[in-house]
């Protein structure tokens, strides 16, 4: 439960903060939007505002608690930062994001910035494809 660090981020401890972390921390689909924040907490009978959950969003992403994805299709997607770099997999038909991990690349990665003289502070890989079921249909 991520809730005390609210409070040590410099963030007030307010009831739809608490709602959106908790959601997203339960959350079976770590990339949402701000849209999927906002229908998951309809459905579960929570009354929070379409503008609250954008302004939580963007103070979260700001206090680094949550990172922002901007994938293929333009809208901006939202995950907990788990302090653990990954790098994502998103399919151009269904906009599935799969999450990968592979140290030859991070290795490699490292290895051209060096040689470029080029301290290297942080980096996002994202593979554009289709996907195994999309495939299939």
């Amino acid at each position: 439960m991520r809730s005390p660090e609210l409070k040590r981020l410099g963030l007030r401890v307010t009831l739809p903060r608490i709602k959106i972390l908790h959601l997203l921390e339960a959350a079976k689909e770590p990339h949402m939007s701000a849209e999927d924040v906002y229908q998951a907490l309809l459905q579960a009978g929570e009354k929070v505002g379409l503008a609250t959950v954008y302004r939580v969003l963007t103070q979260f992403a700001a206090a680094n608690l949550v990172k922002r994805h901007n994938f293929a299709d333009g809208r901006a997607v939202y995950e907990l930062n788990q302090k653990i770099h990954h790098d994502h997999l998103v399919c151009i038909k269904c906009a599935k994001i799969q999450e990968f991990v592979d140290e030859i690349i991070e290795a490699q990665q490292l290895k051209v910035a060096k040689q470029a003289g080029f301290a290297m502070t942080d980096h996002r890989l994202i593979i554009y494809g289709v996907c195994h079921t999309c495939r299939q249909i």
